[in-house]
């Protein structure tokens, strides 16, 4: 039986974080896999291969088919995720992990006015001053970075960056309301569909008219395939984390944690791919770092239903 219970902020915050760990590592993993295989093979295989393991835990568990209301924030985060994601990772071909990371930081800042303006979340100074705390954080690496010199790619890359940032800001808000009305498998797996299918109909396209649609949809080799299946793994484990968390606790004390991922982005670039981290870097990540202790210390989680 459901009913209310009045819960910690601190459990959500950890799952949350725990999220973007997870989700720093698919970034990765999607980088390496994109630069081997191409970004469409990347983000199709992907997507195929989260749909299958949604599909494993849908059906033992008993889900049943969503209301009219529920499958519409389905299509619609699935449709805006398509196209946030496709911008980004076609980003992230271009230029470090941990500067895409940054520049997307943007998106919190964005979603936190949404949150008022869509769903009538007050937003609390403290909240404000930790997404702001963030920003400037964000601020410091993206000087030391503008010291170099950007190529065209780079450039490129940049652009495609902010553009799917304003439609990560309202993904997250959609990520609220939809954490509320469905269990985690169920977002993850409509998530992974959805792309599955706008994936699958651009493949089709690019089969009937191949001189206007030039995609290729080619099967990966055995590395490849194991990259996929991290992939998809990390990115429902990922998903289901962030509807969990997103279901008992409001968007503003959860958005800032999205800056954690920059932390995550400088270490695994390092290590994956050798991308170097700077004094600014680590500046602007210490700074991150206290924006997101500001927000533990946020005002308490209201009574959320189960």
């Amino acid at each position: 039986m459901n009913k209310p219970q009045s819960r910690s902020l601190a459990i959500p915050f950890a799952v949350c974080c725990a999220a973007v760990l997870l989700f720093a590592l698919m970034d990765a993993a999607m980088k390496g896999l994109s630069l081997s295989i191409g970004l469409f093979n990347a983000l199709f295989w992907r997507a195929l291969a989260g749909t299958v393991l949604g599909l494993a835990l849908m059906l033992p568990g008993g889900h049943r088919w969503p209301d009219r209301a529920v499958l519409r924030l389905h299509l619609l985060r699935g449709v805006v995720v398509t196209l946030m994601a496709s911008l980004f990772f076609f980003a992230l071909m271009r230029m470090p992990l941990a500067e895409a990371i940054a520049l997307s930081f943007i998106a919190p800042l964005i979603a936190l006015y949404l949150a008022a303006l869509l769903l009538g979340e007050r937003i609390s100074r403290r909240a404000i001053g930790a997404s702001l705390l963030g920003l400037v954080g964000v601020a410091v690496i993206l000087s030391g970075r503008m010291q170099g010199s950007y190529d065209a790619q780079a450039l490129l890359g940049s652009v495609a960056v902010l553009l799917s940032a304003m439609l990560f800001a309202w993904n997250l808000i959609i990520q609220r309301q939809q954490a509320q009305l469905a269990s985690p498998v169920e977002v993850a797996f409509f998530q992974h569909l959805v792309m599955f299918i706008l994936f699958g109909l651009c493949a089709l396209a690019a089969w009937l008219v191949p001189d206007l649609v030039p995609l290729r949809l080619d099967l990966p080799r055995l590395g490849s395939w194991l990259l996929v299946a991290a992939c998809a793994g990390l990115a429902f484990t990922s998903l289901a984390a962030f509807a969990w968390a997103y279901a008992r606790a409001e968007a503003q004390n959860l958005i800032p944690v999205e800056y954690t991922a920059f932390i995550w982005a400088a270490v695994i670039g390092w290590l994956a791919f050798g991308e170097r981290m700077t004094l600014p870097t680590l500046a602007g990540a210490g700074l991150i770092v206290a924006g997101c202790l500001i927000a533990l210390r946020s005002t308490p989680v209201p009574q959320m239903h189960e």
